[in-house]
């Protein structure tokens, strides 16, 4: 707290300083380090008189071209009209920075980012007179903004109702959206492409649902877009919407999750306050905007003196092939957990992944009777395995205090929480306060039925992972997974950070041949598709999904041993939203290359001037001739490649390929 108080303060000294007067007709403006990215505020006069109080905005440019046109900004408080729609700037301080800081357990190891930053003092005119601060910051990869109010005497306490911000896309953008029926989903949808205008209330479209982040966006011949947020702590999260109720409209606005004890409201607080961060990642193809750090660069440093005990690694898991044991039977019962973790310590797995079942009646300090959770921890201890265990997210928040440290007794090295469906203001706040007290005890998390990533793992590193994403699991009971929506989220979902999707079932079947199934479940595409999401989708804890039987003896399995689970650097090779993707990382001294299609066959040509020096062995799993028809076929294979080598790779109808460079 005592940091974020610190920077709040930074802020504000300028508001002392008189030697920043601000001239009434002048645009502020702040552009990126390398120039390209431009940003700039604008107060629209009420009544068409230049310099007049009215209307605060901003507008942006890529390459000198316009991207966003001028769009509002303002907050709706209580007991007054939205602060920003009479109002002039009185000041503004143009500054520079850069974020160096160092990651675990992501898609990238050190982080050097440069920035430039402008601050603004708005005031308002009238009986009101309250003051508003706009920080906003430009990278070479994006822009974003943020609210600030400063302690004030015309504001008593913080109640926002609302925010008044807009994006007014240059063009009539093609959008890829993810529609959310509530404010109390588990973000487990397909991304829909639309253009922006399709969007908007005619008909009461919009009414039906919101648009989660992130948000993908292009302007064609002109910009790359995602949408999303920063640093939400003390927040609620944000949605979008096109309420602009005509086929011309071609814009969105913010909605702010209403808080559940009081929906009128979306925060509720003392001043000085902070709002999330906007965040515009802009590129010049789709791919870029994987590899930009702005959610983690906008986030509180790490607030953990000791990271040793966080460690990602790969987990089996019981529960998609609903607790299969040697026997071929289903139960869930230690000796058959064991089994689970025999399989994890003979492939070098260092993490079992324990589901639900083993509670008392909702209470999460009590075991069952079904399976012993110390007698598992127990035993994975003597095969090199420690356990995760799942927990339901409102007994966590009634038991955390007296659950989290007998965890630590235990000796449980993670937690799966799951079902929390909200992103309100407090449920905002059990994340952090999940995050911290679990550190506490030594605890790492992977949030289920959640909201997607905004960069929290800077603050707290012991948050892995998350799911919000339409994962493997819905193969046990429908077709809502497919080498479609893998490849779309390689462009959209994947923009936020860490993923479970679970990925590594090994009974692949063709679009025609697939049956949803509870019990020994299949996927739709094939094999070294399933290979290469663990390249492709970013997860420091990823499972082998599938039962330890199907993995016996198979082809692929030595690779899903091999693949790291953090990175020290990430590059798209090329990227198509619900077409293709190829994805490299390094590891080390080591590379790895994911690629993946939908239902079209590919042959891509991939140029290795990503590696360096040297000749390097390429280890290649990929679609068998035949893995149209028979998805199960691997072709694997090695040679020597060098950074002057270009391979080319046939990708089967819902197929991949996974490739290791090791060394020589």
């Amino acid at each position: 707290m005592c940091s974020r108080i610190a920077a709040l303060i930074s802020v504000f000294v300028f508001l002392i300083d008189g030697s920043l007067l601000f001239a009434q007709n002048a645009r502020p403006s702040v552009t990126s380090p390398d120039g390209q990215l431009k940003m700039t505020f604008e107060v629209k006069p009420s009544d068409n008189t230049p310099g007049t109080m009215g209307q605060l905005t901003y507008s942006a440019t890529f390459h000198g071209k316009p991207i966003i046109d001028s769009s509002r900004l303002g907050l709706d408080l209580e007991g007054a009209a939205v602060l920003g729609a009479d109002v002039e700037i009185a000041e503004a301080r143009k500054s520079s920075g850069v974020d160096v800081y160092s990651l675990r357990n992501t898609k990238i190891s050190k982080v050097h980012d440069t920035y430039n930053s402008i601050t603004l003092r708005v005031n308002e005119k009238g009986s009101h007179s309250r003051s508003l601060l706009v920080e906003a910051r430009a990278y070479n990869d994006g822009l974003c903004f943020r609210y600030v109010l400063p302690t004030q005497s015309a504001i008593r306490e913080l109640r926002l109702r609302a925010e008044a911000t807009e994006f007014r896309f240059s063009q009539d953008a093609t959008s890829w959206v993810l529609a959310l029926p509530n404010y109390r989903s588990s973000y487990e949808s397909e991304y829909v492409r639309l253009n922006l205008s399709a969007l908007s209330n005619q008909g009461g479209v919009s009414s039906h649902f919101l648009i989660g982040t992130p948000v993908l966006l292009h302007e064609p011949g002109v910009a790359w877009l995602s949408l999303m947020e920063a640093d939400l702590e003390g927040n609620s999260s944000m949605y979008l919407t096109n309420p602009s109720g005509n086929w011309a409209g071609h814009y969105l606005t913010v909605k702010l999750s209403p808080r559940w004890d009081d929906p009128q409201y979306a925060v509720l607080g003392s001043l000085p306050h902070h709002s999330a961060w906007r965040v515009i990642s802009v590129a010049d193809k789709p791919g870029q905007l994987i590899e930009s750090n702005l959610l983690t660069d906008l986030n509180s440093p790490n607030r953990l003196r000791d990271t040793s005990w966080i460690q990602g690694g790969k987990a089996s898991w019981n529960w998609w092939v609903d607790n299969v044991s040697k026997t071929g039977k289903n139960s869930f019962s230690t000796d058959v957990m064991k089994e689970y973790i025999d399989f994890a310590s003979e492939n070098g797995l260092p993490y079992f992944m324990l589901d639900a079942g083993w509670s008392k009646n909702g209470d999460i300090t009590q075991l069952n009777g079904r399976v012993d959770v110390p007698e598992l921890v127990r035993y994975g201890a003597s095969k090199h395995v420690k356990v995760w265990i799942w927990l339901y997210s409102e007994a966590v928040m009634k038991q955390m205090r007296e659950a989290f440290p007998l965890y630590e007794k235990w000796g449980v090295a993670g937690l799966k929480i799951d079902f929390i469906n909200r992103d309100d203001q407090e449920g905002i706040q059990f994340y952090y306060d999940v995050a911290k007290y679990a550190a506490e005890h030594h605890l790492m998390i992977d949030f289920h039925g959640t909201r997607t990533p905004w960069g929290i793992l800077r603050t707290y590193p012991n948050v892995m992972s998350y799911e919000a994403v339409l994962g493997l699991e819905n193969n046990k009971v429908g077709r809502r997974d497919s080498p479609v929506d893998r490849t779309m989220f390689a462009s959209t979902r994947l923009l936020a950070g860490p993923m479970d999707f679970t990925p590594g079932a090994f009974d692949n079947a063709t679009e025609d041949n697939f049956i949803p199934r509870n019990e020994a479940p299949m996927a739709m595409g094939t094999r070294a598709q399933q290979l290469a999401l663990y390249v492709i989708y970013e997860n420091p804890i990823p499972m082998l999904s599938d039962s330890p039987q199907n993995y016996a003896g198979q082809p692929g399995l030595e690779f899903l041993k091999d693949v790291p689970v953090e990175w020290d650097e990430t590059h798209v090779i090329d990227s198509n939203p619900g077409e293709f993707t190829t994805i490299v990382r390094r590891h080390g001294n080591e590379w790895y290359l994911g690629s993946m299609t939908n239902w079209t066959a590919r042959t891509l040509d991939v140029p290795l001037r990503f590696l360096g020096a040297g000749t390097y062995i390429a280890e290649a799993y990929e679609d068998a001739m035949d893995a149209g028809k028979n998805p199960k076929h691997l072709l694997i294979s090695k040679k020597n490649v060098t950074s002057a080598d270009t391979l080319t790779i046939h990708l089967a109808p819902g197929g991949g390929a996974a490739i290791r460079f090791i060394r020589k």
